[in-house]
């Protein structure tokens, strides 16, 4: 199909006039970054130029696709959004339901430091806050300062690494993980909550390296009972592994809709970036394919979108 017939197919599917989701299917899920920001540019029935740069969906298309699509919509919708509005939308969503504390470090630990930058303008456009100021207003635990600090941050993305300094660090977090156990929440260590909410991550990846070396433990695992701090470690220096264990949790039976709706987040957002070592840790922790495991679980078109993202890491 023509690239001109794929854009006129998608744009009759998002105006209601007959949804072929097999098409849908086929085209976008070969579609690569570029190509779905060509339609965005190209759709302004469905896109607008917000002045932050980015083409936001118009609201009224989002609630219409809801009811068109069902789950199918959220992969389908999510997918050909621009990535800032996407992460800026999960990002309010999580606070709105629950609030949602895996989904804001998720967002906050797994992007590049001007993906992080872009989804916070974004969200400055669509909802007239700033994610810090709601994370900070809805969000009254001890996890506030170290949620409120992950999503403002921005991280040197550089190679270069003080080993000696990681080295420290390692030996003071190792400190601080033992004098707190049983004592004090690790929340409230300023200390702790300096690194890993500013340090990069490759010096984050020496400092895991080196507490491992000084204690015989890997830090994720020793941060057990500390659930935020354990997962804002893994999204930040093992984001394979935690994007392989949330993805089983969701994928589980009896599983409640917010623990389902991870499969999608996960599936869209990471199909083009690290969605083939997501599936290699995957098989090597579970012992079945990820592949196979969404065949077991989910049910026709949206099955096959998502396998069709899945596939893309190959």
């Amino acid at each position: 199909m023509a690239a001109s017939d794929e854009l006129g197919a998608l744009t009759r599917a998002f105006s209601g006039f007959g949804v072929d989701e097999k098409a849908l299917i086929s085209i976008l899920g070969k579609w690569h970054q570029e190509q779905r920001q060509t339609f965005r540019k190209g759709t302004r029935d469905f896109f607008t130029e917000d002045e932050r740069q980015f083409e936001r969906w118009d609201d009224r298309h989002v609630i219409q696709l809801q009811h068109e699509f069902l789950r199918f919509k959220h992969a389908i919708v999510l997918w050909t959004m621009h990535p800032w509005e996407r992460d800026a939308r999960l990002l309010k969503e999580a606070l709105h339901k629950g609030p949602q504390h895996k989904v804001l470090v998720e967002v906050a630990c797994t992007r590049l430091s001007d993906e992080l930058l872009g989804a916070r303008k974004a969200y400055h456009s669509l909802f007239d806050h700033s994610i810090e100021e709601d994370v900070a207003f809805g969000i009254h635990g001890p996890e506030r300062k170290l949620l409120v600090a992950l999503v403002s941050s921005y991280r040197y993305e550089g190679t270069k690494v003080n080993e000696e300094i990681a080295k420290s660090e390692a030996k003071f977090l190792s400190s601080a993980i033992k004098g707190a156990a049983g004592n004090k929440n690790l929340l409230e260590n300023e200390e702790v909550v300096r690194i890993v909410a500013t340090r990069s991550k490759p010096h984050l990846t020496s400092v895991y390296n080196h507490y491992k070396e000084i204690t015989g433990h890997y830090l994720d695992e020793d941060l057990d009972g500390e659930l935020y701090l354990q997962e804002t470690v893994q999204c930040l220096c093992k984001p394979q592994k935690y994007f392989s264990k949330v993805l089983d949790a969701s994928m589980g039976p009896d599983v409640d809709e917010l623990k389902k709706e991870a499969v999608t987040r996960i599936i869209v957002t990471r199909a083009d970036v690290d969605m083939k070592l997501i599936k290699e840790e995957y098989n090597h922790k579970y012992g079945v394919s990820l592949p196979n495991k969404i065949e077991d679980v989910a049910n026709g078109n949206y099955r096959d979108f998502l396998l069709t993202l899945v596939a893309r890491g190959d």
